[in-house]
């Protein structure tokens, strides 16, 4: 085929009203998270003051990634996308509903409320699954950066900006309202999704942002390698699914792009929640480092937010003008080395501009990445590698929290600050030797065959 060359001015395609309706929805759910994110722990402190006790919340809120991740993934290749992530929004709201009510009826105890939790977090994990498989159908091709761009930004605005003193707020009217505002916002989230994204979103129903008529046949349902498993959206319904996990799991672990990306993510997790689960006892109080008061420690991490909204509007831009590894090596570099300021140079001011930077660099590696994923995967296995990639990055977090602590104790903080730096730009050289633009590039090629062939079967 001979390749013609377009001088014509590129027009750029509208992300168009489905993206619209998943974004709203993306924001509704996202201040719900917002506000609980602030005051489960407030309420939590407010029921006991044992350390153990209290961490006991946020082990609640990982451990369904870690224990249902996998089977998630699965599950939502084999269904109906879009229902699956109905039902699961539903649950949260019935969840929230019941916590208003025991928050009214003072009934409101610890084991309530880590069991509360843990139904909410299973429930998130399907929702959050299933939302990650829905960006690639509804938003086209040549968007995704600036797609997956928009809706980590707008987490970022309802969570840190909106959500977190929403919620410091409401908890001062009442526990109650604390839970009562973020169902309703579930509520909003399920009407978006429900009347916004039309008909079944099912494994291989779309690509490249577009329903294909007839869904990826099973001679071209994954690219021609040993390590790629044959599977097609109806053969995914009638394996078992232990067999559809290993699939995933197999997928992911043998694609050369994927497979480094994944492995420096787990790292790059454990050595960051090592670093921010001591991070406070090296800013705040009058023996601290930086000396800090409590108020300030919470504007300092907002400069984090700022950072990362920035970046999320700007990485589409950026990608115009340098190429995707090479922009990700430099935002993953400079990310890497600016968490060592803190131990460098302890100034509040200084900090905070080098956060700035940090949410940026983020925010603009975490795009990248996200929009690599959805372009890489078929959409026929996108949940059960997606699931996967999730387990194998978020179970290295509460490993790296506790590790946090231990060489906290052991060798002091600058020990596991710098430590945590060390391990990040390990990991990061070792991600850009096997993520080259010539392998990204047969990648793409593989990928763009097999969505070739089922947009021309759908014909």
């Amino acid at each position: 085929m001979t390749a013609s060359v377009d001088t014509a001015p590129k027009t750029v395609e509208p992300l168009g009203r489905r993206f619209v309706a998943l974004f709203a929805s993306t924001a509704s759910s996202n201040l719900a998270d917002g506000i609980l994110l602030v005051a489960v722990p407030l309420i939590g402190l407010g029921l006991t003051t044992s350390p153990l006790r209290i961490s006991l919340l946020s082990a609640a809120t990982w451990l369904p990634w870690l224990l249902l991740g996998l089977y998630a993934g699965a599950l939502i290749d084999r269904g109906d996308r879009r229902r699956i992530m109905l039902v699961a929004m539903a649950l949260r709201m019935v969840v929230l509903t019941l916590a208003t009510g025991a928050a009214l009826a003072d009934a409101l105890t610890m084991p309530v409320l880590l069991g509360l939790l843990l139904v909410f977090g299973a429930a998130e994990v399907f929702a959050d699954t299933a939302a990650g498989t829905l960006i690639p159908a509804v938003t086209p091709r040549s968007r995704l950066a600036a797609g997956n761009g928009r809706l980590l930004g707008v987490q970022q605005v309802a969570n840190q900006f909106v959500g977190a003193p929403l919620g410091g707020f409401l908890l001062t009217v009442g526990p109650a309202w604390a839970f009562g505002v973020p169902g309703l916002l579930c509520g909003v989230a399920i009407g978006w999704i429900g009347l916004g994204l039309r008909g079944p979103y099912r494994a291989g129903d779309h690509v490249r942002g577009v329903r294909v008529a007839t869904r990826v046949p099973e001679a071209q349902a994954g690219p021609d390698t040993s390590d790629a498993p044959r599977v097609t959206p109806d053969t995914a319904r009638t394996v078992s699914m232990g067999t559809q996990i290993q699939e995933g799991l197999r997928y992911l672990l043998g694609h050369p792009v994927l497979r480094p990306l994944v492995i420096t993510g787990a790292a790059s997790n454990l050595a960051n929640t090592a670093y921010f689960a001591v991070f406070v006892l090296w800013l705040v109080g009058p023996t601290s480092a930086v000396g800090l008061s409590e108020q300030m420690y919470a504007i300092l991490i907002t400069t984090v937010a700022i950072g990362a909204l920035l970046g999320s509007f700007l990485t589409e831009r950026l990608l115009r003008r340098i190429t995707e590894t090479r922009l990700l090596a430099i935002v993953w570099i400079v990310n890497s080395a600016l968490l060592a300021v803190p131990v460098l140079l302890p100034n509040a001011w200084v900090i905070g501009a080098a956060f700035v930077l940090v949410g940026f660099t983020n925010m603009v590696g975490n795009v990248i990445t996200r929009a690599m994923r959805q372009r890489l995967i078929p959409d026929v296995m996108l949940g059960r590698v997606g699931g996967a990639s999730a387990t194998l990055m978020y179970g290295t977090m509460p490993v790296g929290a506790l590790l946090g602590g231990v060489v906290g104790e052991a060798f002091g903080l600058p020990a596991v600050f710098l430590g945590a730096v060390a391990v990040c730009l390990i990991f990061v050289a070792y991600a850009m030797a096997r993520v080259t633009p010539a392998v990204v590039a047969r990648a793409d090629a593989d990928t763009a065959a097999l969505e070739d062939a089922a947009v021309g079967t759908g014909d």
